[in-house]
């Protein structure tokens, strides 16, 4: 019997991977919105792997978001500096996706473990970028026309990072709002 619900599960992870494949792939408003020009859209990736989390916890969803990560560097040709910079940004981010499953269950679990994950994805964008992406800006960065000195790596992630993630969450959020209801009825 927990063969067989085991089974079911990977084959529903397996099915998340996949849409939220297909819709990395949509790049077109309203699916994808390219923010800026080194990496980095707002887009709707997220949703499948954040109810997968809801559903079937981190157990499950951690490592869905893992293997989504690969797939989608591999197929979206990934922007990276080498083999630590897309074990960050692809893998380790989207397998942070996968913590929405601490809220496995809860009553507002969905919108909760949206927030978290985008959160938790966010802070892995945010040590690549003042990590790995520091060689592209060094001590100093530029942004919006002002510079900024010492700490510009930093600033330069948070602002980076944080405008596309932020969309992310937005979407992510209205999404699964609107969902929770008709998901909560499915069985598990």
């Amino acid at each position: 019997m927990k063969t067989q619900k085991n089974l079911r599960i990977l084959c529903e992870a397996a099915v998340m991977i996949a849409l939220s494949t297909v819709l990395g792939l949509l790049m077109f408003p309203p699916f994808r919105i390219d923010l800026w020009g080194n990496g980095g859209s707002i887009d709707f990736v997220m949703v499948p792997l954040i109810i997968l989390g809801w559903r079937r916890g981190i157990k499950w969803a951690i490592p869905a978001g893992l293997a989504f990560g690969l797939i989608k560097c591999l197929i979206s040709g990934g922007i990276g500096w080498g083999l630590p910079s897309v074990l960050l940004d692809y893998v380790l981010a989207y397998g942070a996706v996968g913590v929405a499953g601490f809220f496995k269950d809860k009553k507002y679990g969905l919108v909760t473990g949206a927030v978290v994950a985008c959160i938790a994805r966010f802070i892995v964008h945010f040590i690549s970028g003042i990590t790995i992406y520091k060689l592209a800006v060094g001590d100093s960065a530029e942004i919006f026309g002002m510079t900024f000195g010492g700490d510009g790596a930093v600033i330069y992630s948070v602002v980076y990072n944080g405008g596309y993630m932020l969309g992310n969450l937005i979407f992510a959020v209205v999404v699964l709002a609107l969902l929770s209801k008709p998901l909560s009825k499915l069985s598990k």
